[in-house]
């Protein structure tokens, strides 16, 4: 099994891009929502079931996208072992609710690529491009591209990205990780994974501008 990555450097916070599943930021960096969940990290790390359930729910949807990507229907089998080792490592975590979310997406990560090892078989995602519902609108493609990503069939769409750009554009607005936190996930430099999301945004916003619903006409 991959060596999972010290929680310890996953304690620096940043901007994180924003999508429809997102808690809303302050002003100052932390969400409303954060303000709970860093409560909630220090109650479950002293064992308190109630708190650990809201951490759980809490990450366990956008994990549960990443992993679709990666692994296509056995996401669940592999969060499930992921959050086994969470719960059973969780007292020794050191950092904040940020940092927590790049420790358990580096155990989730470890975990798929053991099980891709297994399998002996490339990531795997269901659904095609085609049922990405919406295009995106002139006036701002790339935020448009942002907001699909909610939909369970844009996860395949961004399947279809180059491989390092794929888990960019998911760690960055999926998992809503900042970018020193998935590159730390990646094993990669912040820049490099900035520049592998812009480009797989880029991508998918030129998809989406070239695929108008029915009756439209892509646009020109």
């Amino acid at each position: 099994m991959p060596r999972v990555q010290s929680a310890a450097g996953f304690g620096d916070s940043g901007e994180i891009s924003g999508v429809v599943w997102s808690p809303r930021r302050s002003s100052a960096g932390k969400s409303i929502a954060d303000t709970g969940a860093e409560e909630a990290l220090t109650a479950a790390r002293r064992g308190d079931e109630a708190a650990f359930r809201a951490l759980y729910r809490d990450v366990q949807p956008k994990l549960l996208r990443y992993l679709q990507v990666l692994v296509g229907a056995d996401a669940e089998d592999v969060a499930s072992d992921a959050w086994l080792q969470i719960a059973r490592d969780l007292g020794s975590f050191r950092g904040d609710v940020d940092g927590f979310r790049g420790w358990a997406t580096t155990i989730a990560r470890n975990r798929a690529m053991d099980h891709l090892r297994r399998q002996q078989r490339r990531p795997v995602v269901h659904g095609t491009v085609e049922d990405v519902a919406e295009p995106a609108g002139p006036e701002d493609t790339a935020q448009a591209a942002v907001d699909s990503v909610a939909t369970d069939a844009a996860l395949a769409l961004i399947a279809g990205l180059p491989r390092d750009q794929a888990e960019a554009v998911l760690l960055r607005v999926v998992v809503g990780l900042d970018a020193k936190a998935a590159a730390k996930v990646l094993g990669k430099r912040p820049g490099a994974v900035r520049t592998a999301a812009h480009r797989g945004l880029r991508t998918l916003a030129a998809h989406l501008e070239a695929t108008p619903p029915p009756g439209q006409t892509p646009q020109e």
